[in-house]
C-alpha cells in the first residue's frame, strides 16, 4: 500500500518538476524579445504597415493588394547570410513577377544597435541612407523599406533574423514562414532546399504548402533595446589598456611574412606626426569593423625607444586595443599585443623588412594577405573608406565553407 502511494506521489511530482525546469527557459526566451513582439501563426492575417521605401515613397500593405501572393522578406545591409541570398532573391523576383508574386523587402534593424564588429562583412550599416546605396549597388528589383526607426512592423510580424520570409496568399493569410532557402552561402549550388520558392509553387498550383514552417537562419534582429549593450562595448574599448613592446627589423620581417590565416594591416606612425594622428581614428575604425574576422592591425611607432610611455598613452587615447578574438592567436605566437616601437637606429632597416616600395615618409600603411601578398599600400594619410573597401574586397561579403 505504501509503495503504491509512493508511486502515485512520484508520478505526480515528476511532471511538475519537469514543468518547473522548463518554465524558466521559456520565460527567458520570451523575455529576450522587446515589448510588443508578436510571432505570427500560420493562418494569421498580414499586419498592415506604412514604411518609407528607398524610392522616398511611403509603402502600405494595400499598395500590393493586386498581387496573388505577397512575400515579405526581412533582410539587411550588414548580415552576410542576408547578403548571400540577394542574388537568389533578385532572380526569384524576376522569375515570379509575371505569375502575380510580389516581393517586398523590409530592413528591421536599428543601426545604432549594431556594434562596429558586426559590420565586418558589409560595406554599409543598416541606416536608411545606406540602404539606398546598398540597394543601388546590388541592383535590387524589389521595394526595400525601412522599419529601423520604430520597428513596429518587425514586432508585429515576429521577425527573428535577417533573412526571415513571410508568405501570404491572396486573402493575405500567412501560409509559409521561415528561411528563404537552406544555404547561408552565396553560391547557388550550395542550396539543397528552396523552401520559400517551393511554398510559392504549392500555392500557385492550388495545393496546401507541403512545408509551411522552417527556422530562419542569419543575423538576429537588431532591436532598439540592444543600444545599451553597444554602449557597454564602447566603454570597454575606451578603458582597456594597451601593451607596447620594442621590436627590431628581424621581428618586423617575421610579422610581415604573415605565416597565419589573418589579414594584417601594418601602420608606421609617430606621435609627433600630424598626418599620423589625423588618420589614426580610421585605422582603429578598421580594426573594430573586422574584429570578429581573421584580421589584425599592427602599429609600429618610430618614436624613440625611451618614449614608449608616450606611445602607450597615445594608443590608449585612440582606443587601439586588441580585440578579444585575436588574443588566443597572439598568445600562441608569444606576443603581448599589436603595438610596437621600432628600436633600430636606421629606418632603412625597417623599410627593407616591411616594404621595400615604401618611399620613406610617414605615415605608411601596408595590408598583406596570409602568406604576405600585398593587398593595399599607401604612403601618407590614408582614406578610411578606401582602406576598408580594399580589405572587404579581399575578405568577401559572405560566409564561406572555410569560415
Amino acid at each position: 500500500m505504501l509503495s503504491a502511494m509512493k508511486l502515485l506521489l512520484v508520478s505526480f511530482l515528476l511532471p511538475a518538476l519537469a514543468l518547473a525546469q522548463t518554465a524558466p527557459k521559456a520565460k527567458k526566451a520570451a523575455s529576450s524579445m522587446p515589448e510588443g513582439f508578436h510571432e505570427l501563426a500560420l493562418g494569421d492575417a498580414a499586419p498592415d504597415f506604412a514604411l518609407p521605401g528607398i524610392d522616398e515613397k511611403t509603402h502600405t500593405l494595400k499598395d500590393y493588394a493586386g498581387a496573388r501572393l505577397l512575400m515579405v522578406a526581412f533582410i539587411s545591409n550588414h548580415c552576410p547570410s542576408s547578403q548571400a541570398i540577394e542574388a537568389r532573391l533578385k532572380k526569384f523576383t524576376a522569375a515570379y513577377e509575371g505569375k502575380g508574386v510580389q516581393v517586398v523587402a523590409i530592413n528591421p534593424n536599428d543601426p545604432a544597435a549594431l556594434r562596429p564588429d558586426e559590420l565586418g562583412y558589409s560595406k554599409y550599416n543598416d541606416s536608411f541612407p545606406e540602404m539606398k546605396r546598398h540597394a543601388a549597388e546590388q541592383g535590387f528589383n524589389f521595394p526595400y523599406l525601412y522599419d529601423g526607426e520604430t520597428q513596429k512592423t518587425a514586432l508585429a510580424y515576429g521577425c527573428l533574423a535577417t533573412p526571415h520570409v513571410f508568405l501570404f496568399d491572396q486573402e493575405r493569410k500567412l501560409r509559409y514562414k521561415g528561411r528563404f532557402d537552406d544555404s547561408r552561402f552565396a553560391d547557388e549550388a550550395s542550396v539543397t532546399s528552396h523552401d520559400a520558392r517551393n511554398a510559392v509553387d504549392d500555392l500557385l498550383a492550388g495545393r496546401p504548402v507541403a512545408l509551411a514552417e522552417t527556422r530562419p537562419h542569419g543575423c538576429s534582429t537588431k532591436w532598439i533595446t540592444k543600444r545599451e549593450a553597444v554602449a557597454a562595448d564602447q566603454t570597454k574599448w575606451e578603458t582597456t589598456p594597451v601593451d607596447v613592446e620594442l621590436i627590431d627589423a628581424k621581428g618586423v620581417a617575421a610579422l610581415r611574412k604573415n605565416d597565419t590565416k589573418k589579414v594584417r594591416i601594418f601602420n608606421v606612425f609617430a606621435t609627433w606626426c600630424g598626418p599620423c594622428v589625423e588618420e589614426f581614428p580610421e585605422l582603429v575604425n578598421t580594426q573594430r569593423k573586422f574584429a570578429l574576422r581573421d584580421f589584425e592591425l599592427i602599429c609600429i611607432s618610430i618614436n624613440e625607444p625611451d618614449e614608449m610611455q608616450e606611445v602607450k598613452e597615445f594608443l590608449e587615447e585612440q582606443n587601439c586595443i586588441v580585440p578579444d578574438k585575436l588574443k588566443p592567436s597572439l598568445k600562441a605566437e608569444g606576443r603581448k599585443g599589436n603595438a610596437y616601437v621600432f628600436q633600430g637606429a636606421n629606418q632603412d632597416e625597417l623599410i627593407a623588412a616591411l616594404d621595400p616600395e615604401w618611399p620613406g615618409p610617414i605615415p605608411h600603411t601596408l595590408v598583406v594577405a596570409p602568406g604576405g601578398e600585398v593587398i593595399f599600400r599607401h604612403n601618407g594619410e590614408v582614406d578610411g573608406d578606401e582602406l576598408r573597401a580594399k580589405i572587404l574586397d579581399h575578405m568577401g561579403r559572405y560566409f564561406t565553407p572555410e569560415d
